[in-house]
This record gives structure tokens, sequence and C-alpha cells, in this order.
């Protein structure tokens, strides 16, 4: 794979860069057979201890301060897929994380600290970064203020894709059925969320319009132990016609939290070992 050499990477890495792992991760089909055999109902139809579950599920996961966190997305895009997993640890309530990201044969260490994304490309990456240096970091804010990568910030950085969880709504949810996650017993819930509720929400109702579908599983305790959510994005007005950006491609993401309270305490690399590749994705 060749760093940011590829259009759809382009579009979809965005402000976080996952700019060594090929596009983000995937969650495979978006099949219900977890759920077989689970009684399908809608919480407006007399589900209304599911629907209070929804509405109170982000609150009750970020009490839990800090989680153990899965990623896996798949971004397609003019007849192509690519794929990544991260493993690591996230802060629910800052957003720091501590990630391994894997894709293509090719592992990365990512963090994320203050809204800066930091990655240690692998060798062969490196060359083609300015200054040769084995880190590369990527301002979130000063990205997200560009309107060609706001909505990436969302879909990548990974308390992001957490904080969808801040848009779900009680509108049109449904129980789905059951399943085991980690260990956990877990319902599985269809929601609905709010894009206008999310952080920098506006540029990314730009590209996937007012609301979003999204499949939540809640624990005994209701927290948040897997979400799953696929975006059809559309380019922004600023889409640059000199890059490979596609028009249109289709993001899914699944997370799975685990092993709450976990310790979180990533590091910030030198200044001296890193190069700073904001406003530059999606240029190159």
């Amino acid at each position: 794979m060749t760093h940011l050499a590829s259009g759809i990477r382009a579009g979809a890495i965005g402000a976080v860069g996952l700019l060594a792992c090929g596009v983000l991760t995937a969650c495979g089909s978006d099949s219900d057979s977890e759920g077989k055999g689970g009684k399908t109902s809608s919480a407006a139809d007399g589900g209304a201890g599911g629907t209070a579950a929804v509405r109170t599920a982000y609150a009750k996961t970020a009490e839990e301060e800090t989680a153990r966190m899965t990623l896996r997305t798949e971004t397609s895009a003019a007849g192509k897929t690519a794929a990544a997993d991260g493993e690591g640890v996230i802060d629910l309530e800052d957003g720091d994380s501590a990630m391994t990201i894997s894709a293509g044969g090719q592992k990365v260490e990512q963090r994320v600290v203050d809204q800066v994304v930091y990655q240690k490309l692998p060798p062969k990456q490196r060359a083609q970064v300015p200054g040769d240096k084995p880190w590369i970091k990527i301002d979130l804010k000063k990205a997200a203020a560009e309107q060609n990568s706001g909505s990436s910030n969302q879909i990548n950085d990974p308390a992001q894709s957490a904080s969808l969880g801040k848009g779900i709504t009680d509108r049109n949810t449904e129980e789905v059925g059951k399943a085991t996650v980690d260990g956990a017993q877990t319902t599985r819930y269809r929601v609905t969320v709010d894009i206008d509720k999310l952080p920098g929400g506006a540029a990314l109702k730009r590209q996937v319009g007012p609301t979003v579908p999204m499949d939540i599983w809640l624990d005994d305790q209701g927290r948040i132990r897997r979400q799953q959510v696929t975006m059809n994005l559309k380019p922004t007005d600023r889409a640059d016609k000199t890059t490979a950006v596609p028009r249109k491609m289709t993001v899914r993401t699944l997370i799975e939290l685990s092993d709450f309270g976990t310790e979180v305490d990533p590091e910030v690399p030198s200044a001296g070992q890193t190069t700073d590749m904001t406003g530059k994705i999606g240029k190159q």
C-alpha cells in the first residue's frame, strides 16, 4: 500500500489519517444473525423500558470514564473496498486514546491526546512524509474547521465514533434481539442518531443527512457494549476536483467496549520525532 496514494483512502481517512492503513475498518455484513430467534418489537409499541434504556445509554456508558475498545471499519467507493482494525483503550470523558491499527499486513501505533492524533508509521511509509520522521500528527480541531475534513473527523477518531451515542434519540427504536458480547448478555436495539446533536454535526450533516440508523447492544447495566453504524457520504461543497477523493462512499463502523475503568494514559511523542500533517490530508 502506498502512503496517501488512493483517493478512497484520502476521502475516508480525512482528519484522523489512518494513513498507512488503507481506509477504515470493516464490520463485515450488516447481518442480524446474532439477533435470530429474538422477537423484534418497536419500543414505541409497548417497549417503554427499551426506550428509556436507549435514551440513557450514552450517559451510563460515559459514567465508566474509560474502557478497552476495538474498532472495525470498512469503506467502499468507486467499486473498491478497504478495511482496517483497531484495538486499544479510550478515555470516554476527554477522548484520549491509545490504539494499534492494522490493515494490509501493516500496523500503525496511534495515540489521541487533547484532540490531536499521533501515528507512528511503518518504515516503508516514513520516507513519503516530509522530514522522514517516525511520527505524524493531525490536529482534529483545525482539521474539523475545514469543510472538506469535518465529517471524516466524526467517523475515524475513536472518541468521535464512540460519541455517536450522544445523538441517539428514542424515535423509531426497535428491540432486535439478544446477543452475547465479550461474555456479557446484551439486548440489541436499532436506533436513530440525530446528527445535529453531535459535536461538529453541521459538517457531517451535509454529507449524510439529518439522521442515520445505528444498532447498539446494551448490557444489563444499560451500557453500550457494541455499536454499529453505516453512513453513505456525499462529497462536500469544497471537494477539490484535483484530488482523487471519490464522489460517494459508504463507511461501515463497528466498535466494542469492555474492561470499563481500565487505565488510559497515552503519551505525546516528542516534537523532534513528529511531522505535522494537519491540512495536508487529501492533498497528497
